[in-house]
């Protein structure tokens, strides 16, 4: 296979292509059961709404940390790596939402063993309020012969000194 994208062709301040999704009640109850978190406000709509007081279930955090990986590796291709993911989530996402993703390249550096990395500023968006911010650090082939997933021990060093910092 291939690489889709390679890191001579990613430039700071590139936009990513933009990704929605449309959130569902399965949405939830599956990421939630995927990931084994059985609190009920992700899967118990009477709970959230008489006993907690919440408006509806919504995702969980690694129902959301998935869909990040996703965006990122879509754009990246079979060769992007994920390196690093920070994100915080500031509102909840529930059923009927649309999850919009939006992402920014901030930077693009070369390491002492030959791997590119790109950070990337990724936003998270309901009916156009962030929801979830989130940074990443994606290593991506720096030419067609080059494939950052056989890249082992002192050569994958994803929290370099210049790592991407998450927002506040």
């Amino acid at each position: 296979m291939e690489p889709t994208l390679l890191a001579p062709h990613v430039r700071v301040g590139d936009r990513l292509p933009t990704l929605e999704v449309a959130v569902t009640p399965r949405t939830v109850v599956m990421g939630a059961s995927a990931s084994r978190d059985w609190q009920p406000q992700h899967h118990d709509y009477r709970h959230c709404v008489d006993v907690a007081n919440l408006p509806d279930i919504f995702l969980n955090t690694p129902n959301q940390a998935g869909f990040i990986e996703r965006y990122v590796t879509d754009w990246g291709g079979p060769h992007a790596r994920l390196g690093r993911l920070q994100f915080r989530m500031r509102k909840t996402v529930v059923p009927g939402d649309t999850l919009v993703f939006d992402a920014e390249v901030i930077g693009a550096a070369t390491d002492d063993h030959g791997t590119v990395w790109v950070d990337l500023d990724i936003d998270l968006t309901v009916d156009g309020q962030t929801v979830t911010q989130c940074t990443a650090r994606v290593a991506l082939p720096a030419d067609i012969d080059d494939n950052p997933w056989r890249k082992r021990g002192q050569r994958w060093t994803p929290l370099g000194a210049d790592a991407a910092n998450p927002r506040d």
